[in-house]
């Protein structure tokens, strides 16, 4: 069963995105392969570029994926589009209002919560969601 990771972030803490970048950077050192779910296709440009030069020590390799595209062998891919990836992934990352419809597939997924009120009722009610079906969920304070 996935495990569900909320976030928490404090309203002087970085952004959601910078969050994501970090996050998925110390996944990738693991050797994970994760997913960035992101709202649109603006927000996966933005998280492509973060990706790029978030930290000046840190590079991330990742990939955006596209329609029906088949990746390469990657560790960080990058979407918003609504269906799965098209091989196994580890981690899912979602930057998205809403929960994935396939989260499931993933052993884990992180929500990445901050101090905007709309933010806060979409988390809120992804909770609710993940604890009604059971799903083990886990919160951290940042």
């Amino acid at each position: 069963m996935t495990e569900i990771l909320f976030y928490i972030l404090k309203e002087s803490a970085e952004s959601r995105p910078a969050f994501a970048c970090r996050l998925a950077e110390q996944l990738w050192k693991k050797g994970k392969k994760v997913l960035i779910h992101t709202e649109n296709a603006a927000q996966s440009t933005v998280i492509d570029q973060l990706l790029w030069d978030f930290r000046a020590d840190s590079f991330v390799p990742h990939q955006v994926l596209e329609a029906s595209e088949i990746p390469p062998v990657q560790q960080v891919f990058i979407s918003h589009l609504d269906s799965p990836p098209p091989q196994l992934m580890d981690v899912l990352i979602n930057l998205n209002p809403k929960q994935p419809l396939f989260f499931s597939q993933f052993e884990k997924l992180a929500e990445i919560i901050d101090a905007d009120p709309s933010v806060k009722q979409h988390g809120r009610l992804r909770y609710k969601f993940y604890q009604e079906r059971g799903y083990p969920i886990e919160t951290y304070n940042q």
